[in-house]
């Protein structure tokens, strides 16, 4: 008796394949693997196919493990080609269009083309670049180079305008941002907690294992299975921070959309057809 107790082997820690392929275990080992570098969505079709490299905060995708220079080549001149550029940053800011027009003018010239102030841009038909400055420093410390476009007029007299720039340029730009609208701090702090199951999720799952418990919501050690939520987050900021902040004399909120709004880019002549194609618009309903 004694010997077999030595010949035993010891149990194995490691579950088995086909426990570690379920939905919730990959998500929450995805999960674990983002704690220092974030992922696009896109992110499993690029790793399949692409060398990744670890930048600004986010694993991207660097260069193709096949020759498909050629093909991409004929797709940007004769089809379509997509570009995910959600790693590029997005900064939200809310007020008064006079108040925020005159505040921005303050860290762009007119001398380097449009600003702001353009009557195509404003209008939010059309989106449109520019180089920042610090306040007042123009032709002399340059932020970097950003993207914009306005949210169309609505009924009230308050606007909201998108700007998007480079990962390395964030914290800079959202300082001077900051400093010229006087925005501080809101009390609150946003922190992401894990997403629980509701309870029509949990009647539906007590049916399925009352049904000949074809399926299993425990793991072998008979611990209750915890739905975990996959982590939308931003390479660029601490998720303990704070993501708003408000002018107190203002009143212009500094929002981060980083990583909230996906971003694409379609090149190639028929990039307008992929997207009449691939979008319906949503039929209007009036209260």
């Amino acid at each position: 008796a004694e010997k077999a107790v030595h010949q035993k082997k010891e149990q194995s820690k490691t579950k088995c394949r086909k426990a570690r392929r379920r939905h919730i275990n990959l998500v929450a080992e995805f999960n674990h693997r983002q704690r220092k570098n974030i992922w696009l969505e896109t992110h499993i079709w690029h790793a399949k196919r692409f060398h990744m490299v670890k930048k600004w905060g986010y694993c991207l995708g660097d260069s193709p493990t096949e020759k498909c220079y050629r093909a991409c080549y004929r797709a940007m001149t004769n089809h379509c080609l997509l570009q995910d550029l959600s790693y590029y940053c997005c900064l939200e800011l809310t007020g008064k269009e006079n108040e925020l027009l005159k505040q921005l003018a303050r860290i762009c010239s007119v001398d380097t083309g449009l600003t702001f102030e353009e009557a195509c841009c404003l209008s939010g038909r059309f989106e449109g670049s520019l180089n920042l400055y610090q306040a007042d420093r123009y032709p002399e410390d340059m932020l970097g180079p950003v993207t914009f476009i306005w949210k169309p007029r609505g009924g009230s007299e308050n606007r909201q305008l998108w700007i998007w720039m480079h990962p390395a340029l964030k914290q800079d730009i959202l300082r001077e941002l900051k400093a010229i609208f006087q925005c501080t701090e809101p009390q609150d702090i946003y922190i992401p907690e894990p997403v629980t199951t509701s309870i029509q999720e949990e009647k539906q799952m007590d049916v399925v294992l009352s049904l000949g418990k074809k399926r299993k919501k425990e793991d072998k050690e008979g611990e209750r299975a915890v739905p975990v939520k996959k982590i939308i987050g931003d390479g660029t900021r601490d998720p303990f921070q704070s993501y708003s902040w408000i002018s107190q004399t203002t009143g212009i909120v500094i929002s981060d959309r980083t990583m909230e709004i996906l971003r694409y880019r379609l090149i190639g002549p028929l990039s307008h057809s992929v997207l009449t194609g691939t979008l319906k618009a949503a039929s209007l309903q009036t209260v």
